[in-house]
């Protein structure tokens, strides 16, 4: 079977800043690839790329054996297949929890609008806040608007999900409700890309962490294998700091 997801060669300038350099990379459909590394190594940058908000300057990407559409409608059918979580929960603030949920999937995916609704309040379900469906996003704490921010991506059906820092923006106590909403996707099959800091999550879900450094991937290995015994001394160093604490 083909790679779900399949980069190759991937470079990106932004000016002078070579920031993605001869990346390779392959997701199994399914996988949950988990990237960490310094900041300013290229992991938002390379997650960004995979649905095209950023365009490489050379190589390849391919979602489901096809490769990326440039512009226009195939793009935008792209864009559904692959689901997107930021740091920010770019929600509609005028528009109630469930309105944000159901948006997409009537007026891009031409669904019905009481089944929308409905698929809408399951998934909202699925991520422990059905209750606050009728509320506005203001209403609600941070790690809720992340989790609706899950269930807007899942909405669409998509084939992959891609989590840029996803908890990067929220309060120590709201990290672990949305690290257990991705934990159960995880273990639904989906097919997920991590760009996280947080190495508890990496441990728990990841089927591969990959490590990344100066725009290039320095190491790809299980969990296991990275946490306890990575290869690289610049991933050795990383550990030490960030297990430190």
């Amino acid at each position: 079977m083909a790679p779900m997801i399949e980069v190759t060669g991937a470079n990106k300038h932004f000016g002078d800043a070579h920031v993605l350099r001869d990346i390779d990379l392959e997701v199994a459909a399914g996988e949950v690839v988990v990237v960490v590394g310094p900041s300013g190594s290229g992991k938002s940058t390379l997650c960004r790329c995979l649905n095209r908000l950023e365009t490489l300057t050379s190589g390849e990407i391919r979602i489901d054996g096809r490769p990326l559409p440039a512009e226009g409608r195939a793009l935008a059918q792209l864009r559904a297949q692959v689901g997107m979580v930021f740091q920010s929960f770019n929600l509609f603030g005028h528009r109630t929890i469930l309105d944000n949920v159901a948006l997409s999937p009537i007026h891009v995916a031409k669904r019905d609008r009481a089944t929308a609704r409905a698929e809408g309040l399951e998934l909202l379900d699925r991520v422990g806040i059905a209750d606050q469906a009728g509320k506005y996003p203001a209403q609600l704490s941070g790690g809720q608007q992340q989790r609706a921010a899950i269930a807007r991506a899942l909405a669409m059906r998509p084939k992959v999900m891609l989590f840029d820092e996803p908890t990067s923006a929220l309060d120590p106590e709201m990290v672990s409700e949305v690290l257990d909403v991705m934990v159960g996707l995880a273990a639904e099959g989906m097919t997920m890309v991590v760009v996280t800091h947080e190495m508890g999550f990496a441990r728990r879900a990841a089927d591969r962490v990959v490590f990344m450094d100066a725009g290039q991937i320095v190491e790809s290995d299980t969990p296991d294998a990275f946490f306890t015994g990575a290869r690289s001394e610049r991933a050795r160093s990383f550990l030490s700091k960030v297990l430190s604490h």
